[in-house]
């Protein structure tokens, strides 16, 4: 069965470049962006047409089916490799990710306490200023 353009779960995503992503949102399409499966138990019908406003925002059109699809379950297998060499990045780069931002919260802290005046030597001149001498002096 085509992928079902009617069916709540179903993206169509366009870019600048003009490549377009066609998926099912749930990943129970496995031969996407081509066909769903013909007996899908999530499969609902979309209550309100995302498209609505009808002109270049239309969804386009279906790639042509390669030759091998359903013969095979070749191009189902090169997604789910594709989909594991993802998910195995996912964990290294969200902590990459995390290890950048406490090294910039760390460095803010220490903005913040030189503004407060912690560690500030006080006899030290102002920038572009001079020091006051006290009236016991």
């Amino acid at each position: 069965m085509p992928m079902r353009q009617d069916c709540r779960y179903f993206e169509s995503r366009s870019y600048p470049n003009g490549d377009t992503v066609r998926k099912c949102d749930l990943d129970l399409a496995p031969e996407a962006p081509w066909r769903c499966p013909d007996d899908c138990a999530k499969y609902a019908r979309r209550l309100a047409d995302v498209n609505w406003s009808y002109g270049s925002l239309v969804t386009p059109e279906t790639p042509a089916e390669p030759e091998s699809l359903g013969e095979d379950d070749s191009i189902a297998a090169l997604l789910d490799a594709a989909e594991d060499i993802i998910n195995d990045a996912v964990p290294g780069t969200l902590a990459d990710l995390e290890e950048e931002r406490a090294k910039r919260n760390k460095k803010g802290l220490g903005r913040l306490r030189r503004a407060k005046g912690d560690g500030v030597i006080k006899s030290s001149p102002p920038p572009g200023g001079r020091l006051r001498k006290s009236k016991g002096d």
